[in-house]
Formats: C-alpha cells, sequence, structure tokens
C-alpha cells in the first residue's frame, strides 16, 4: 500500500481562502474517503487544495498516482460537482433555455460527449508504455466492460441522441457521471453524487461504485452534505468542521459518533413571525373554498418525436399540499415549467393557471406574481457575482437575469427571510463564493420573499446538510399554515417531505 495523496502543513497561498489551521491528509491506495460537515464548514476548500485550485505555501500536495503512466493531477483526478453545467462557451445559457426549442443553439449531444470522453480514455491506454500488448487489450475490454455496465444502468441508449441542454437535473448527473469514468480517472471526487437521482438509480450506482472500488485502482472520494447517503464501502470518514480538517477516521469510528439531526430546528419566535407576517398582494383572496390553482386537461408535451407528458389530467385546489414524484426524466421539471410560465407549449394546451385559462390575454408576469420557486435548472442559471441579498431580492421581481436597486422596505423584507434561513451574515458576500448549501439557501429565502400563493419547490433540499434540511422542512410547514397557502415539492427522498402533504400524484416516463 502506497499513499496517493500526501498533505503535510498544508496552508493556502490565498489568505481569504484558507483553512483556520494547515490541512495534514494522507490519503492511501485501497482506502475509500468520504469528506463530510456542515454546509460552509470548508469541506469544498478541501477539495480546491487536493486538486490544486487552491496552491500551497509550501510543502505542495504529494501524489503518487501508480500505476498510471501520467504523474499530472489533472490526468488523473477527475471531479465531478453541483456546478458541472451544461452552459455554452458563449455564456448565453439561461435557466428557460431548456423550454425553448428554438433557442437550443449548437449544444453537443449526449453520444458526441461521451464519445470525445471515449476516445481520450482509450488514448491514454494505448499510449501507456509500462503496459504489453495483452495488457492494453484487457484494459480495453475493462473499459468496454465498464460503459456497458453504465448504459445498463443509467438507461443512456435511449438518451444519446438528446441534447445535453435538454436533460432533466436527474439525467444530466447520469451522464456527468459517466462521461467522467469513461475518462478512466485514478482518483475520482464525487460532491453528492446520488442527489437528483430517483430511488433506482441511487442504488444501482452504489452497486457500481462498490464494483470499481473492489476491482480497478481507482480511488475514491466522497464529499457528503447528507451524510445518510454514505456508502457502506467507504472505509475512512475525513470531517471538516468550522474550516478545520480533523483527523481521518475509519467508518465504524465515525459511525459510533454520528447522531442524526431529529429535533426541531426553528424556534417559536421565528415560526410566530412567519405566522403573522402581513399577506403581500401575491395572495389568492376572495375566493371559494374549492378554488383550483392548477387545472390541466389532457395536458401532451412532446419535443420532436418524444412525449413528455401525454393525456395528464389533474387538479390542484387552494390550500393543498402536493408531492410530485416519478423516475428521472418522466417529466416533473417539465411539468413546473408550465405552471411557472416557462415553457410556451403550455399555449398549445388546456391549461387553467389561478382561474384563468392560458391565452386568453394573460402575461407570465401575472402567473408569476403568484409564485416562488426554486429548482436545480434555477440554481445553475446563477452564475453572477453579485451580493446574496441582491440574489433574494429578485424573487420579489420575478426575475433571473435582471438586477435592480431595491427600496428600503424591500431590502426589509429580504433580510427578514436571510434570517429565517439563518443565512443573513452572508447578506453582503458574493453567492459565487457560497458553498452549494449555502446557495441553495439564499435561493429557497428568494422563493418566499413575496410571501406567494403558490410554492413550488424542485428538490429544494440539496446540497444541505442535516440541520439545514430539518430546518427548510420546519419553515416549510410553518409557511403552509398560512392562509390560502398551496405546494408542490419533488424530491426523490421520501423523508425530505414534509408532514403536511396531503397530496401525491407520480408520473411515469413515457417511452
Amino acid at each position: 500500500m502506497h499513499s496517493i495523496i500526501e498533505i503535510v502543513n498544508g496552508v493556502a497561498r490565498n489568505p481569504v481562502y484558507r483553512m483556520k489551521e494547515p490541512v495534514n491528509l494522507t490519503i492511501n491506495d485501497g482506502e475509500c474517503i468520504a469528506v463530510v460537515g456542515d454546509n460552509g464548514a470548508g469541506k469544498s476548500m478541501l477539495i480546491d487544495v487536493i486538486t490544486g485550485k487552491h496552491p500551497l505555501l509550501m510543502n505542495d500536495v504529494r501524489f503518487d498516482f501508480s500505476p498510471s503512466e501520467s504523474k499530472r493531477p489533472s490526468d488523473n483526478i477527475k471531479h465531478i460537482t453541483f456546478h458541472d453545467t451544461f452552459e455554452s462557451d458563449d455564456g448565453t445559457y439561461y435557466y428557460q433555455q431548456r423550454w425553448n426549442q428554438h433557442d437550443i443553439g449548437n449544444y453537443p449531444t449526449v453520444r458526441e460527449l461521451l464519445d470525445q470522453a471515449e476516445k481520450v480514455s482509450l488514448s491514454w491506454i494505448e499510449k501507456d508504455a509500462s503496459l504489453d500488448e495483452k495488457s492494453k487489450l484487457q484494459a480495453f475490454r475493462d473499459r468496454d466492460d465498464i460503459k456497458k455496465k453504465l448504459f445498463v444502468l443509467f438507461h443512456l441508449d435511449k438518451l444519446l441522441d438528446k441534447k445535453i441542454i435538454l436533460l432533466s437535473s436527474g439525467e444530466l448527473r447520469k451522464f456527468q457521471i459517466t462521461r467522467t469514468l469513461l475518462s478512466n480517472p485514478r482518483v475520482l471526487i464525487l460532491d453528492n453524487p446520488f442527489i437528483g437521482l430517483d430511488v433506482n438509480a441511487r442504488e444501482q450506482l452504489r452497486v457500481l461504485l462498490k464494483t470499481l472500488v473492489n476491482d480497478t485502482d481507482i480511488l475514491l472520494v466522497f464529499v457528503l452534505s447528507k451524510v445518510d447517503d454514505m456508502p457502506d464501502f467507504v472505509t475512512h470518514v475525513v470531517e471538516v468542521e468550522n474550516m478545520v480538517v480533523k483527523p481521518k477516521r475509519t467508518l465504524e469510528q465515525w459511525q459510533a459518533s454520528f447522531k442524526p439531526w431529529a429535533e426541531k430546528v426553528i424556534d417559536e419566535q421565528t415560526e410566530n413571525n412567519i405566522l403573522t407576517l402581513p399577506y403581500s398582494d401575491n395572495n389568492i383572496t376572495d375566493v371559494p373554498d374549492d378554488f383550483h390553482v392548477i387545472d390541466f386537461n389532457s395536458v401532451c408535451i412532446q419535443y420532436g418525436e418524444r412525449t413528455i407528458l401525454k393525456d395528464l389530467t389533474f387538479s390542484v385546489k387552494n390550500g393543498e399540499r402536493w408531492a410530485l414524484s416519478g423516475e428521472n426524466g418522466s417529466g416533473k421539471s417539465t411539468l413546473l415549467s408550465i405552471v411557472c410560465a416557462d415553457n410556451p407549449q403550455a399555449y398549445a394546451n388546456n391549461i387553467i393557471l389561478f382561474g384563468r385559462k392560458r391565452g386568453t390575454g394573460e402575461s407570465i408576469w401575472d402567473i408569476k406574481k403568484y409564485i416562488g420557486y426554486v429548482s436545480p435548472e434555477m440554481h445553475r442559471a446563477y452564475l453572477r457575482n453579485l451580493q446574496a441579498r441582491e440574489i433574494v431580492a429578485t424573487g420579489l421581481r420575478d426575475s433571473v437575469g435582471l438586477y435592480l436597486k431595491s427600496k428600503p422596505e424591500q431590502m426589509k423584507t429580504v433580510m427578514f427571510w436571510m434570517d429565517v434561513f439563518g443565512i443573513s451574515k452572508y447578506a453582503d458576500t458574493s453567492f459565487l463564493n457560497l458553498s452549494m448549501g449555502e446557495q441553495r439557501l439564499v435561493l429557497l429565502a428568494r422563493a418566499f420573499v413575496k410571501d406567494p400563493a403558490l410554492l413550488i419547490l424542485d428538490e429544494p433540499l440539496h446540497g444541505l446538510d442535516l440541520r439545514n434540511r430539518r430546518l427548510v422542512k420546519d419553515i416549510i410547514e410553518t409557511f403552509c399554515r398560512r392562509k390560502n397557502k398551496t405546494l408542490i415539492m419533488v424530491t426523490h427522498y421520501e423523508d425530505e417531505l414534509p408532514a403536511i402533504i396531503d397530496h401525491k400524484i407520480h408520473l411515469v416516463k413515457q417511452g
């Protein structure tokens, strides 16, 4: 056994992005590591040190990638993060672009990108001077075997001719994992790899990764916020707490000290402040008890020959709390894009929102004013270097790409919701300098800030640690106790649903 990665008294050169104490960490061949810690604790910063994004003042990270021929970290270390997106090279991506077929540009297909990754992998095997012809042949066979397993696991044959921008959040995650594994990394760092995947895909991915650990030279490093996703084949856990990297422990040692978060997080005063908020103009008033917020009547959505939704009929009444479920690619985000007035195919269907049929003269802003929304697609669209409070304030104007100065009374509301979500201390911090979990809390505050009548939360707990997941569930449950509040929530984890859910709809993938 040898050390693949070794950091001794590592101190980053950049004084702003630096741990409170020098980093000491050794990762050995044969180990499988999980890096854990609360949101903002420093997990991503540790990974940036390992990958060289934050160079050290002295005592550079030592690597031994043998048996890999290349010694360069960039050739051997691959890192999959939530922010790996399909953004175009010219920076023109916007979050509704996926729903506008005429505006998807020259985005590549899944097939094209996977072919590129495979060619790179095969070329490395061919150039590896340490392998004789028999070993090379076996390496080619192993690579082909992994490819076949990935294609079966993720049903990739059905995605190959799909442009990358058209993938759902879960499909994109499957593509990212497949492309990276085909590149034959020596070290693979997976940032919350199971979020966004349906139940079957999560379990199958665990099995595949366990097989890779057992049968190949690959070193896996998981970065986990949702620690109950901890794979059972992890050997060691590295905890990062308050910008300090703690000593590596065995999985058994970490499990003995781990305590799941069970108690309520929101305090009584905050709960009361939410319940007694003055109602905004973004609410439904003077409507009968059986008022329908949403009516879908035999809705069909197609892109070319692909059918996403077929003859979908359902209604959501004012005050109901719905859980929307379905496997990856079943049309959940498409359905929500129609409700949120982001999908132009709404005009070709019989859809009634807030009592008005789509296409009868209403503007998208007439619809959006009632809706608070957060989703993985929206998260990926926020790439501007703006203060967190400015991001929250865009929720008052239903804008993503338009940023205007807020009035003092609006900023008071913004700060109220940032305080509710425990992120007021980040008000002046650039959104791009926050961790993924902290960014998600900012976008959740944005969804609530205008006191909407309809709250649409698509995978809202992505990237959140145990405490913040419970906090957000508490806030959702409290908010929905206000009069005339309707909820639609999407999650692939049953335990993430708040207790107030009273209706469920499950979408079945078409074809």
